[in-house]
C-alpha cells in the first residue's frame, strides 16, 4: 500500500483523489486503494469538516491494529529501524503502515519528509503504506492528526502500525499515550551514566533498543539501563522492560527486537493490559476533541465583546480571573 506504488485500481479509482464521498474512500482503502488511504490521511491531517464523518465510517475497525511506537534522540536510527521491522514484519505475512512524523520549520511550517526516501525499500510493495506527516509545530514528538490516521491505517486493513515520532528530548513522551508497545532507541554515548535513571522519555519504553552496537561503550550503555530498571518498583505479573541490541544499519538484532514486541503483545492481552491501554487512548482521543472544540469556541469569543469586557474587568481589578473564567464558560455553554 506504498504510496509510490503502482496498482491496477478498479474502475473509478482516478476519482478518488478529489473524492469527499466517505463511504467510498473508506470501502477503497479496505480494498487497500493506497490513493484512498492517502486521501483520507490527508483530510484528517488538514482537519476537514468531513472528520466527524470520516471517523464513524471507521469506529468498526477501532483497536485491530497493532500499534508500535518507536522514539529516541535525534540519530540513534529510528528510521532505519523502522525500516528493518517493516522487512520483518511482511516476511511474518503481516500488512503494516507506517507514520514517520518529520520536525517542520517554526518560521515556514515546511518540512524535509525525509522518512519517505529512507524507506524506498518497500515503495512498490502493496502490503505496506507508508505516511510522513509534518508535526507543524505539535509538540510532544508526534502530528496533531497522528491519532486519526493510525484509525485510518487501522480501517484500511493494517496489521501493525509503526508510528516514529520525531527526534525528540527527555519530556516528550505523547508517543505511549498512542501505542501498545513503546520503543525507546538508545545509542552508545548518550552521556554520563546520570542520563539512565532522570525522569522522562527512558520512563515510557517497554522496550529499551541499543541501536549501533557496534560502537564502543554499548557494553556500559546497557548496563545502564538495566540498572535503571532494577530500580523501578514492579508488583508480582508487571512487565519488566526488555533490553535488545542492534545494529539496524546491518540488518542485526531487528529479529530480537520483533520478538521483544510480540512477548510484550503477548502480555498485554495475558494481564487484560491491551484494553485498558486502548480505554486510555480512547479517552485521550476524546478529551483532545472536546478541548479543540472549546478552543474555537473561545476563538470566536475574540470577535466579538464578551471576552474583551472581562479582561478589561480583570485588568480593572474589578474582577478575579477565577470568576471571568467561569463567566467564560457560562456563555460557552449558552
Amino acid at each position: 500500500m506504498s504510496e509510490a506504488a503502482e496498482h491496477v485500481l478498479p474502475a473509478g479509482a482516478t476519482s478518488v483523489r478529489r473524492s469527499r464521498d466517505v463511504p467510498l474512500l473508506v470501502e477503497r482503502a479496505r480494498a487497500g486503494d493506497p490513493r484512498a488511504v492517502a486521501r483520507l490521511i490527508t483530510l484528517v491531517e488538514n482537519g476537514d469538516a468531513l472528520l466527524p464523518a470520516i471517523a464513524a465510517a471507521l469506529a468498526p475497525y477501532a483497536g485491530q491494529a497493532q500499534v508500535v511506537g518507536l522514539t529516541g534522540s535525534p540519530g540513534v536510527g529510528k528510521s532505519t529501524t523502522t525500516n528493518e521491522l517493516v522487512r520483518a514484519l511482511r516476511a511474518q505475512g503481516h500488512r503494516v503502515g507506517v507514520l514517520a512524523v518529520d520536525p517542520s520549520s517554526p518560521f515556514t511550517g515546511g518540512a524535509i519528509l525525509g522518512d519517505r526516501v529512507r524507506m524506498q525499500d518497500h515503495a512498490t510493495d502493496p502490503g505496506v503504506y507508508i505516511r510522513s506527516m509534518s508535526s507543524r509545530g505539535h509538540l510532544g514528538g508526534l502530528a496533531a492528526a497522528t491519532p486519526q490516521a493510525v484509525r485510518v491505517l487501522e480501517g484500511a486493513g493494517c496489521d501493525v502500525v509503526l508510528v516514529e515520532t520525531v527526534g525528540v528530548g527527555q519530556a516528550e513522551v505523547e508517543v505511549a499515550s498512542l501505542a501498545d508497545t513503546t520503543l525507546v532507541l538508545l545509542a552508545p554515548g548518550m552521556g554520563d551514566a546520570i542520563q539512565a535513571v532522570k525522569a522522562g522519555i527512558l520512563e515510557i519504553a517497554d522496550v529499551f533498543v541499543v541501536n549501533k552496537a557496534d560502537r564502543d561503550g554499548v557494553d556500559a550503555t546497557v548496563r545502564d539501563i538495566q540498572g535503571m530498571i532494577a530500580l523501578g518498583e514492579r508488583g508480582p505479573g508487571q512487565w519488566r522492560p526488555q533490553v535488545v541490541r542492534s545494529v539496524a544499519a546491518r540488518g542485526e538484532g531487528i529479529d530480537d527486537i520483533a520478538a521483544a514486541i510480540d512477548k510484550h503483545r503477548g502480555w498485554l492481552v495475558e494481564h487484560g493490559e491491551l484494553r485498558r491501554r486502548q480505554e486510555a487512548r480512547a479517552a485521550a482521543e476524546i478529551e483532545a476533541i472536546a478541548l479543540g472544540t472549546l478552543r474555537a469556541r473561545i476563538g470566536s469569543l475574540r470577535d466579538g465583546t464578551e471576552l474583551a469586557t472581562l479582561a478589561t474587568r480583570v485588568a480593572e481589578g474589578a474582577l478575579d480571573p477565577y470568576t471571568a473564567a467561569d463567566e467564560l464558560l457560562a456563555q460557552l455553554a449558552r
